[in-house]
């Protein structure tokens, strides 16, 4: 396997961030152009994000600088742990507004049919992605402990 120059890992990490950035927008457009007042705006994209970047970082971590930098993975390794509590904190309050209020309070008042469309979508985008990201976050640290291991045995990240 050849060696993946600096260069080529910061161009990765551009085009992987803005990857990111797109598929939020893409994610949170019907909410943002179909809803008012949406009340989990920071969260939702903080589980897309943490998504997409935790789990390309469990199967891509060779190309990213991640790889060769080992005091920062040992750092994540006890930074998932409270990013896990906060994530699963921020997916039971969601789940209490949502138990709690009717669900004009989460999208805004709107046509029968549109509203139910809205409320499943906005439910079902929020869940797969709060649970995604914080199962990805639990796999985390194993990963990053094997990376450790091996790249202290082998020299390889």
């Amino acid at each position: 396997m050849t060696e993946i120059s600096f260069a080529q890992k910061l161009r990765l990490e551009l085009l992987w961030w803005l990857l990111t950035a797109l598929l939020v927008v893409l994610i949170m457009a019907p909410i943002y152009l179909y809803t008012e007042g949406y009340p989990f705006w920071r969260i939702n994209i903080i589980y897309i994000v943490t998504f997409i970047t935790v789990v390309r970082h469990l199967f891509l971590l060779p190309t990213t600088f991640l790889a060769t930098i080992q005091w920062l993975k040992v750092a994540l390794i006890f930074l998932s742990i409270p990013a896990i509590f906060m994530l699963v904190q921020e997916m039971n309050r969601f789940q209490v507004f949502l138990d709690y209020n009717e669900p004009e309070k989460l999208v805004g008042l709107m046509p029968i049919d549109t509203l139910r469309a809205m409320v499943k979508y906005v439910r079902s985008e929020i869940i797969l992605f709060g649970v995604g990201s914080v199962i990805s976050l639990v796999v985390l640290p194993f990963r990053m402990i094997r990376s450790v291991w091996r790249y202290r045995n082998t020299g390889k990240p």
